[in-house]
């Protein structure tokens, strides 16, 4: 399993850090802008889907249609909406929720599956024949990503290329063309803009769709990108051409502006005093009291885009072989890092959810200059114990500058 542990604290032993290393990243620059109408991206999208070429987007799911769901908990609360949004295969234009909710789960199972084998072994006498799981897959598009999402696989690409390359991963990556949507910011549980993402960010995407009147500005960001809209130019129209092209740029510019500071009203910290703060204050009671409040269930980490943690286990199949799989993971587990021996250096769950944020905003940026966040803030929606990390982290960022010289001279 993958969980890079290394925590920070007296007897740990601390990465090499660079004193200049950067947490911020600049979006892709935009190199070109079309037009999509609405008729455009369904002549687009069914053109794809009759020509077998698989469309990965947001859909709207129902939340409570079975018995046993509407039964639950969460569908008898009042208020619940009944229906609700997650990325999934398109099977036709009809179900795609571009502009709605954001979904329930990120894109990361999409390129680090749940479960997936990773290699069949069968034994022959003395030999054994191993057959790895084909690296390779046919081109895909995902259309209408989250920004967050998309960021988050090229902060994911780091630890999945660190040492050894993770040819699944990899191959998946580079099947994948993708196209986010300008986000009007969920709610006042989003935070990119604090983390070095944005609304309507670049970051990790081929190309970026921003809600226009009449359908979509399409700014491309990648060769990627503009290879795929040569492939289908029929779909869109340069901007250039349209009489009211200046317009259209203007609506774009003030849907992005207003995203902007919705976003950055929820929460604007620093991230290096954020990380700096979490290295000299390995045992802080702040972190005590917020991890008495979590009950170690692995919630967030399940829809965070950015967790990467997985288990590998061997499953017999039969006599003389079996298949080597890789599942998801999460270190909020007791038994995460159980040794065999009985001995958890991870004892309790205090300790579980400090490993959480200092992996997240110190360990990570250490070692790959950024935080492992994109500020989706899945997580605190999910959270049955209302561990809110926008909270956490104006907190953290709070004390990190308690007594500052700027700080006490605005006091004075």
């Amino acid at each position: 399993m993958t969980d890079e542990h290394t925590d920070i604290g007296p007897n740990a032993e601390t990465p090499v850090r660079n004193a200049d290393m950067p947490v911020r990243h600049e979006d892709t620059p935009v190199r070109d802008e079309l037009f999509l109408s609405h008729a455009g991206l369904a002549a687009l999208v069914d053109g794809l889907l009759a020509a077998g070429t698989e469309v990965v987007a947001p859909v709207v799911v129902g939340a409570c249609d079975t018995p046993a769901a509407m039964a639950s908990a969460a569908c008898l609360r009042p208020g619940v909406a009944a229906e609700q949004v997650d990325y999934a295969v398109l099977d036709g234009y009809r179900r795609l929720a571009l502009g709605e909710a954001m979904p329930n789960l990120s894109l990361k199972s999409f390129f680090l599956p749940q479960n997936e084998a990773l290699l069949c072994w069968r034994q022959h006498g003395g030999t054994v024949d191993v057959q790895a799981a084909p690296a390779e897959h046919a081109p895909r598009l995902v259309l209408g990503a989250k920004p967050c999402d998309a960021a988050a696989l090229e902060v994911v690409d780091k630890v999945m290329n660190w040492g050894c390359a993770d040819e699944l991963w990899n191959g998946r990556r580079a099947a994948t063309t993708i196209f986010a949507l300008a986000c009007p910011v969920e709610d006042d549980s989003c935070f990119c803009t604090a983390v070095g993402a944005a609304p309507d960010g670049t970051r990790g995407t081929d190309g970026l769709l921003t809600p226009v009147e009449g359908g979509y500005l399409v700014s491309v960001t990648t060769d990627k990108g503009r290879a795929f809209l040569d492939a289908h130019a029929d779909s869109f129209a340069a901007l250039d051409g349209i009489a009211d092209a200046q317009n259209l740029r203007a609506q774009a510019e003030t849907f992005r502006a207003e995203a902007h500071a919705r976003v950055a009203a929820n929460l604007t910290i620093d991230p290096t005093s954020v990380r700096e703060w979490i290295e000299t204050h390995y045992d802080d009671p702040l972190l005590t009291a917020l991890g008495v409040r979590c009950n170690g269930c692995g919630a967030c980490s399940s829809v965070c885009p950015t967790c990467h943690c997985f288990d590998i286990v061997d499953e017999p199949e039969g006599v003389g072989g079996g298949t080597r799989r890789r599942c998801w993971d999460t270190c909020q587990t007791g038994k995460f890092t159980a040794h065999a021996s009985g001995h958890n250096p991870r004892e309790d769950q205090n300790v579980r959810f400090r490993q959480r944020i200092n992996h997240k905003f110190a360990i990570y940026p250490l070692r790959f200059g950024e935080v492992l966040c994109t500020g989706c803030g899945r997580c605190t929606r999910v959270c049955h114990a209302g561990q809110d990390l926008v909270e956490i982290l104006a907190a953290i960022d709070v004390d990190a500058h308690r007594g500052a010289p700027e700080a006490e001279g605005d006091a004075a």
